[in-house]
């Protein structure tokens, strides 16, 4: 395990949207260089930059072209070897994302693979051997290459997926995700990896990590022996470098692939998409973080706690206030919610991860035209507030040619900084506190001491204890019966809205959080 992960808080960077330096309205590598400083005094020691290789960017990047190449728009590759050697001067490491299931159709792997002869890459992707052959349960695509087969895709239309292999095959096409071929794809992807880690680059963040291997069993099996394989050549190779996983499965990605931490992700009915992005009612949101709704705490610790117990001494499940697929919280939270909310999740055991932008709240853009594959979730992906001057201070760029428009009605840093009360300040306390104590580490003690429905949700980290009341009315805890009697000389660390501590009973204003020690 990697030993800096347990003092790590992870900046999530879109790269086209986060500083443009050379007036082309995208955002750069030198943008990001700029914005070291930055990133490390709102207390974030890690970076995740999501996909920065050449593509045609169909998929905003998840459609690699070269793996081993920078796209030009960002910069060139010793741009990005001087941005790792930064970032490390500063005390920062760096995250690549590592897409694994699929590369781009322009990819030359692809091109050789499509050719009606064979050739050392034939077997680099899933093709049937005959023209009119679907792949019964997957999508695929015919007529478009010399090969006289159809191929699988992984996601969209222009990302043909890359052969791992069957976990039981049933068609004379398929192969086994032990034959050679299969494993030769597990060398180049393992090639990829280490060209980056000789780099500089501290690890990565992998895409859908757990599509590799077609229809593997129900635990993931083949799927799984292939990582650990990775993690195993990684632990004696780079014994630093890191792994999470878009997996939001830690039993499997943590205790049976091998990963560093998992993606607490937002699926569904899931324990985190209770708390931020519930919107089981018709127009509405039910998030616990929601004051007027009717969320529940419960649902939340049913799911989280079971994962947490089984995956703890193993690796690190990763909350996030957002990533570049889901909705930014400021859809339907209001900036209090968001300071109850980001404290807790800031709090929590495991490693985690800040989406740029949503220290200051940037906004949710809903309905907003698709850009590069992105669809809903362009509204996620609108370039960074910096400042109140031309373009927010993301670019010098006329407006029709950024990359995506500026919400110029947003907040920017610099005026949020300049307010006591902000919520990039708040993030600022809660982060400068988590480095400075050592129980709210990732690996740190945690203890739910009350966990139900309309009361606060109290938790112990170790010598602190640690309060959320989501909701607007005020709460009392007689702190006695929670077995902590020993508060003679209690201390307020952290807190949003009014909270007090009188003789062993907590008073809680609401909408509010504490943290105590």
């Amino acid at each position: 395990m990697p030993s800096w992960l347990k003092d790590a808080v992870f900046y999530e960077i879109y790269p086209q949207s986060f500083k443009d330096t050379n007036g082309d309205g995208i955002g750069d590598f030198q943008g990001i260089l700029e914005k070291l400083d930055y990133i490390k005094d709102l207390g974030c020691n890690a970076l995740w930059i999501n996909p920065c290789y050449d593509s045609p960017f169909k998929d905003a990047g998840y459609d690699v072209r070269d793996y081993k190449k920078t796209a030009a728009r960002y910069g060139t590759n010793e741009e990005l070897y001087n941005l790792f050697k930064v970032a490390h001067e500063k005390g920062i490491r760096v995250l690549l994302d590592l897409v694994p299931g699929h590369t781009s159709e322009e990819h030359e792997w692809f091109k050789e693979s499509g050719k009606a002869e064979r050739n050392e890459y034939s077997d680099r992707y899933i093709w049937t051997d005959f023209w009119i052959s679907g792949i019964a349960g997957h999508p695929y695509i015919g007529g478009e290459c010399e090969r006289n087969g159809t191929y699988m895709l992984n996601f969209f239309k222009c990302q043909p997926a890359l052969n791992y292999g069957f976990f039981n095959p049933t068609e004379k096409w398929q192969k086994s995700y032990k034959d050679p071929a299969c494993v030769a794809t597990q060398d180049a992807l393992i090639d990829v990896m280490r060209f980056w880690l000789d780099k500089g680059c501290d690890g990565f963040r992998v895409d859908m990590a757990d599509s590799l291997v077609k229809d593997d069993d129900k635990d993931k099996s083949g799927t799984c022996s292939i990582w650990r394989r990775i993690r195993a050549i990684l632990d004696k190779e780079y014994p630093e470098a890191a792994l999470v996983s878009e997996w939001s499965n830690p039993r499997q990605a943590i205790n049976s692939a091998g990963f560093h931490m998992d993606f607490y992700l937002d699926h569904w009915g899931n324990g985190y998409n209770t708390l931020l992005r519930d919107y089981s009612t018709p127009g509405g949101d039910n998030s616990y973080f929601k004051s007027d709704a009717d969320g529940d705490i419960e649902r939340f610790l049913k799911d989280y706690l079971p994962k947490y117990e089984e995956t703890k001494d193993k690796g690190y499940i990763s909350f996030m206030t957002c990533n570049h697929d889901t909705p930014r919280t400021t859809w339907t939270l209001s900036e209090r919610e968001r300071k109850v909310a980001y404290a807790m999740l800031l709090t929590l055991p495991g490693v985690p991860f800040i989406y740029y932008g949503d220290e200051i709240g940037i906004k949710y853009i809903p309905d907003m035209p698709t850009k590069e594959g992105g669809y809903t979730r362009t509204g996620t992906r609108t370039p960074m507030q910096w400042d109140d001057s031309e373009n927010c201070g993301f670019s010098s760029a006329s407006e029709d040619k950024l990359y995506l428009p500026v919400d110029k009605t947003g907040p920017d840093v610099k005026t949020e900084l300049g307010k006591n009360d902000s919520l990039i300040n708040l993030v600022k306390e809660i982060l400068a506190i988590r480095h400075s104590e050592k129980d709210l580490r990732a690996d740190g003690p945690f203890e739910v001491l009350l966990g139900t429905k309309n009361e606060p949700f109290i938790y112990k980290r170790g010598l602190l204890t640690i309060a959320v009341n989501p909701k607007p009315e005020a709460k009392t805890v007689d702190l006695n019966k929670l077995s902590l009697t020993n508060f003679k000389d209690v201390t307020v660390l952290s807190s949003v809205g009014d909270c007090s501590v009188e003789k062993g009973t907590l008073r809680m204003s609401g909408q509010s959080f504490v943290i105590l020690k």
